[in-house]
């Protein structure tokens, strides 16, 4: 695997309806912490697929997220994600959230590197399993 601490990568997004929370009305559609931690997903798992051969992916495993403050709807949030570590098949990566004005969330997010057809075979063995036991 060509990944190693130190490696960085950048992805920007818009808050959009999709990624905005609704409940506090629309004054406060506001960046959704469940939104971050999908797109920060997003982004280390594109940033190591890049890395990888066409037979292998990574899934998540692990993440911890401080969200500090708001972003509003329509504004744009930048994910700078640093690889911290690279054990055998686990990558952790540091990523930071910013939108214009500041830091809006910092969080850990720790992948496996998972080979996709042996992955395949054990997602096809667990749902025959449950088929079973139901």
């Amino acid at each position: 695997m060509a990944l190693e601490p130190g490696m960085t990568f950048t992805r920007t997004i818009t808050v959009d309806d999709q990624r905005a929370i609704a409940f506090m009305g629309d004054d406060l559609r506001v960046y959704a912490t469940p939104h971050i931690v999908s797109d920060l997903e997003y982004a280390c798992r594109d940033f190591i697929k890049e890395h990888l051969p066409e037979t292998q992916d990574s899934v998540g495993a692990h993440v911890e997220i401080s969200h500090l403050k708001p972003t509003p709807m329509g504004c744009e949030a930048r994910h700078e994600l640093t690889v911290e570590k690279v054990d055998s098949r686990s990558v952790k990566c540091r990523i930071e959230v910013f939108d214009a004005i500041e830091k809006v969330a910092t969080a850990s997010h720790t992948r496996f590197i998972v080979d996709i057809d042996r992955l395949k075979r054990a997602v096809a063995a667990k749902k025959e399993a449950i088929a079973k036991a139901g």
